[in-house]
């Protein structure tokens, strides 16, 4: 797959742009500041509805505006398929294929696929659990767009048993005592959530499956191989993982805590949907005191944790700065691999976009992943200074400009 014309109107800073471009590698070169981030961001935008910058859609707005649209025209094979996303300050967002009636734009997920390294991935390494579920979440609605559904099922019954055990917590403070009315409610979305929970579960542990390989690889690949990357998984549904240190934040931030082998996620992965909805149901009658306690709900794979190993410390600590840009553009090639060895669709093998990424490397590993990526079918690279990008990435170049782009004469 690649994109053949990109065109925004009002996305960030741009009134009006249009991007055409190639297969191969494309180099967007520009002072900071002039949007060249903007134009990338755009096209994961296209992938999985949601930006690597922001959490929330209002920024991605050009400022004054309620609007802003993305068109883009993409090969896939011996097909072509224009793509566009209306992102509204006011409204849902709406979505058109091939210039057909407006779509939910949940609908065009599948249809662009790329991978996107920018510098906001060290938090993959560095940052709290989060970052590290959406990664996957993320990619698993790249690979599998029907998980967009499985990923807001859960977050719709999360919020909603949230707010019961909140409401049952205060109850409990006000008349000391919760009442049988809220207890059976909560039994109700206690069967809701296990069904949500398993499913996402299945879903992460499975993507896990097909990621670790490609993980150790990249990152060997990327470094002189010394040190061994492992990716392991760490679910609430272990009782022993939980620890009770510091209140998590609103959104459930997660407390999963420990570092061990890799048995309980393997484990789990042998796991039917059917078995998880039971070890969750389980789980979800053991902590419901200090739930109502908490008023929060302590179980499911909002708590969980992808734990990053380099060698048998916690990447998150203990690896270098260097070795954290390392770690990270492991995740994201492994993700990639993972999308191009999915043939459900022909000619589907991902965008790779690396944002500023090559500033940050030293000349070995520029030459080391500059050789990686260099047969991708398209390669999109922003870079401040030319000087940057390693000759093994020799292609076309694109000067970002205020307001604009201008090829090479």
């Amino acid at each position: 797959m690649y994109l053949e014309h990109l065109s925004l109107t009002d996305f960030r800073s741009y009134t009006q742009v249009d991007l055409t471009l190639a297969p191969g590698v494309t180099v967007l070169v520009g002072s900071n500041g002039l949007g060249k981030t903007n134009l990338v961001e755009s096209i994961g935008y296209l992938s999985t509805l949601s930006s690597h910058r922001v959490s929330q859609d209002g920024p991605l707005l050009r400022f004054g505006t309620d609007r802003a649209l993305i068109r883009a025209q993409l090969v896939r094979g011996e097909q072509k398929v224009m793509v566009e996303v209306e992102i509204n300050a006011s409204r849902a967002n709406r979505a058109r294929i091939n210039r057909a009636n407006p779509v939910r734009a949940r609908d065009i997920l599948g249809l662009c696929r790329t991978v996107l390294f920018a510098p906001e991935d060290l938090a993959l390494v560095k940052g709290d659990p989060g970052n590290r579920r959406r990664f996957l979440d993320d990619l698993l609605v790249v690979l599998l767009p029907k998980h967009a559904g499985t990923r807001s099922d859960y977050d719709r019954v999360l919020k909603q048993r949230n707010a019961l055990l909140k409401s049952a917590r205060s109850q409990h403070f006000s008349r000391s005592g919760v009442s049988e009315a809220n207890l059976s409610t909560l039994d109700v979305w206690d069967e809701h959530l296990a069904a949500a929970a398993a499913q996402l579960l299945a879903a992460r542990l499975d993507l896990l499956t097909r990621l670790r390989p490609h993980v150790g690889e990249a990152y060997a690949q990327l470094t002189d191989g010394s040190k061994l990357l492992r990716a392991v998984y760490r679910s609430s549904l272990e009782p022993g993982e939980m620890h009770d240190g510091p209140s998590p934040d609103i959104a459930g931030e997660s407390v999963v805590g420990g570092v061990g082998g890799e048995e309980d996620g393997d484990v789990l992965s042998l796991c039917t949907v059917a078995e998880l909805t039971e070890k969750y149901r389980t789980e979800l009658l053991r902590s419901r005191t200090r739930e109502l306690e908490r008023g929060m709900s302590l179980t499911g794979p909002h708590r969980d944790e992808l734990d990053l190993l380099l060698g048998t410390a916690p990447a998150r600590g203990y690896a270098s700065h260097g070795e954290s840009w390392s770690i990270a553009l492991a995740l994201r090639l492994a993700a990639f691999h993972v999308l191009d060895e999915d043939k459900h669709v022909a000619g589907n093998q991902p965008i790779l976009i690396l944002d500023d990424v090559f500033a940050e490397l030293d000349t070995q590993r520029r030459r080391k992943l500059a050789l990686m990526v260099a047969s991708a079918e398209q390669v999109l690279v922003t870079a401040a200074v030319g000087a940057d990008i390693p000759e093994e990435l020799a292609g076309s170049t694109i000067h970002v400009i205020p307001g604009g782009v201008a090829a090479d004469e």
